[in-house]
């Protein structure tokens, strides 16, 4: 039991219960002691409580508390993310968001971030006039399952491409950057503007990072087919970790298509994981070529 996540319940000697028998509480956290007759209990937050063994009516293991990341919602999740492009043009719809991007033709800066109310026709009328206002595509970035992949999908919309769903990867910073092993001989320059940074390896490897909210964010790493294979891309995947903890970032997060096994299995061993899928869905007409 000792170094489980528990939840006990205890007599409370001297106190009367509603029935008129003896009052108990429950005490949920980690077992960090067992003998000596007293258990020990630190608790979600923090305290640590001494418990004699003759006390406790009962008790049992329960699912670890998860992490901080894990409750973060999808929708909040994705609006961290905003951070990864430097000219995102961002427009407000309800709890919804515009994005568009000058530089960029990817669909995460191209698309409205549909994840949450409003779910209404005036909302994705209002999507349509936006987009075509600015000669682009329509496209929406939903969560399966829900009521505004519903709402796109009954007024006809399409799936963007033929892409599997996008998978939003979270890690532990400080735990990936023990799991990353060292190149030798590669040195990594970054350049950084405020809370976004570029990382290079010469012409041979590059990705960019950005910062926001103890996150750091990965994105358009990537490595020169003549240079693979070399441990150029963790080489960089390092260097931009340790730029973002340097800022204190304890999250770090990255996007990949469900359907890429190689690099979900690297980021696996690097100790990222799912937080959600998401997929894109636009207007019916010519597909684009598929970007994250």
């Amino acid at each position: 039991m000792v170094g489980q996540r528990v939840v006990v319940r205890r007599v409370l000697r001297g106190d009367t219960g509603p029935s008129g028998g003896p009052a108990m509480t429950d005490v949920l956290g980690v077992c960090t002691a067992w003998g000596d007759g007293r258990a020990v209990v630190r608790a979600d937050a923090g305290n640590e409580i001494s418990i004699a063994i003759a006390d406790i009516v009962s008790g049992k293991p329960v699912p670890p508390r998860p992490s901080v990341r894990d409750r973060v919602p999808a929708s909040e999740a994705q609006t961290r993310a905003l951070a990864l492009w430097s000219d995102l043009a961002l427009t407000p719809l309800g709890a919804w968001t515009l994005r568009s991007s000058a530089s960029s033709t990817a669909r995460r800066a191209n698309s409205v971030l549909a994840m949450t109310a409003p779910a209404v026709p005036e909302a994705l009328a209002a999507v349509v006039a936006h987009y075509r206002g600015l000669g682009k595509r329509p496209i929406a970035a939903v969560l399966p399952g829900t009521t505004e992949e519903s709402l796109f999908l009954a007024a006809g919309w399409v799936p963007e491409s033929e892409d599997a769903p996008t998978l939003f990867q979270v890690a532990s910073v400080a735990h990936t950057r023990r799991s990353l092993r060292t190149v030798p001989g590669v040195d990594v320059s970054i350049e950084d503007d405020g809370d976004l940074a570029l990382a290079r390896v010469g012409d041979r490897a590059w990705g960019t990072a950005a910062y926001s909210r103890d996150w750091v964010g990965l994105r358009s790493v990537e490595v020169a087919q003549a240079h693979r294979r070399q441990g150029l891309g963790i080489a960089v995947v390092a260097a931009l970790l340790g730029w973002g903890a340097e800022r204190g970032a304890s999250t770090a997060y990255l996007q990949v298509l469900g359907e890429n096994g190689p690099a979900l299995a690297l980021y696996g061993r690097l100790g990222f994981r799912t937080h959600h899928a998401y997929r894109y869905l636009a207007e019916p007409g010519r597909h684009q070529n598929p970007h994250l």
